[in-house]
């Protein structure tokens, strides 16, 4: 059984959304943490879990799925400058294939595609799925959240 409503914690956090039987963030929400960074999603035992939007206080964002409250599974991260990855991500890090995109929309010369392990390119490789799987889980956490 769940049960909706607001809380403000007393870090200055706020969540309003659903919650379950025992008192944690459980369902769809959203939550407005102390730095005013957002996420709206879905939620599991308190932690944000499945799709999501994390908007950070610097203008960054991730949208994309998440698992115990981190970046986990495919999504999209746009950094305040508009330079973004498409890919993979494990643990609330870039982890695995994806694509690289800079400010100017340009992917670099040659083409910054690959596997990753956090900010670094290990292998250059295609991977238009990956791409195309990353931009479809940002998509549907935008459409449902």
């Amino acid at each position: 059984m769940s049960t909706t409503g607001a809380y403000r914690y007393p870090d200055g956090s706020e969540y309003s959304g659903e919650w379950n039987s025992t008192g944690q963030r459980h369902g769809h929400g959203h939550m407005v943490f102390p730095d005013k960074s957002e996420f709206w999603g879905s939620f599991q035992n308190g932690l944000c879990n499945g799709p999501g939007i994390m908007k950070f206080a610097d203008g960054s964002r991730y949208d994309g799925e998440f698992h115990e409250g981190k970046f986990h599974g495919f999504g999209v991260f746009t950094r305040c400058d508009h330079m973004k990855f498409e890919g993979e991500f494990k643990d609330g890090k870039i982890s695995g294939l994806g694509l690289i995109t800079f400010s100017d929309q340009t992917h670099g010369l040659p083409r910054n595609e690959g596997h990753f392990e956090g900010s670094k390119m290990l292998q250059r490789l295609k991977c238009p799925g990956i791409i195309q799987r990353a931009r479809e889980a940002a998509n549907y956490a935008r459409s449902h959240c």
